[in-house]
Order: structure tokens, then C-alpha cells, then sequence
């Protein structure tokens, strides 16, 4: 069965603006409009890595008890959380899978990267 929504825990945790740190949420798979839309934001025509603060403010639908999750929530992550979620996302949308390529010269065989969110 597809799972649709996913357990994570920070390694740091979001802290909020009374300083308490949120490191338990949930992500859920995205959608097309999830990746789509936000390229018609003038934040990420302006500056394209903002793409993943605001594909993540998206999916993210829990994080401890913050509300709501905005990009600006996302800009507040420590790099190694944001790393995590980005990590999440790449293998809960199965772009971490590699597709097995074959040389045409020489037979050889070898994984072939995708681009992964945050790259």
C-alpha cells in the first residue's frame, strides 16, 4: 500500500521565536502542482535554490507544534535539517532511485544520478 505521508525527526529541530525546539513532523508526497507551482514564484525567479524552501513549506505538514509551515518557516531550519528534508523528499518521491545504464561501447554497466530537490 502507497504510503502517503511520512514520519521524520530532525537531527537539530526548529526553534521557534520563544526559543522551544520542534523536531517532529510529517511530510506527505508531492503532488505536480507541488513542483510546478512554485516555479511562478518571483522568489524563485529571483533566486532559483529558494525552489526547495518553498516545495518543503508545501509537503511539510507537521512540524511539532508550529503553525502554519510557510517558506519563512523553511528559511529558519539549521542547513543540516533543511539537508534532511531535502534528503526525505528526494527518497519519499522516489528520486533517489537510480536507473541501471548500460555503455553502448563497451557493455559496461553503471547507476546513472537523478537530480535530486536542493541541488
Amino acid at each position: 500500500m502507497l504510503a502517503l505521508e511520512h514520519e521524520f525527526t530532525l537531527p537539530m529541530g526548529f526553534m521557534d521565536e520563544h526559543g522551544s525546539l520542534h523536531r517532529d513532523g510529517t511530510m506527505r508526497l508531492a503532488t505536480a502542482a507541488d513542483e510546478i507551482l512554485p516555479l511562478q514564484d518571483p522568489r524563485v525567479q529571483k533566486n532559483p535554490a529558494y525552489l526547495s524552501l518553498i516545495l518543503l513549506s508545501r509537503v511539510v505538514t507537521r512540524l511539532g507544534t508550529v503553525e502554519p509551515i510557510t517558506p519563512k518557516t523553511m528559511e529558519g531550519l539549521f542547513a543540516g535539517d533543511l539537508a534532511r528534508l531535502q534528503e526525505l523528499y528526494n527518497e519519499i518521491n522516489g528520486l533517489e532511485a537510480r536507473p541501471d545504464a548500460v555503455c553502448p561501447e563497451c557493455n559496461h554497466e553503471f547507476a546513472v544520478d537523478a537530480v535530486p530537490l536542493g541541488a
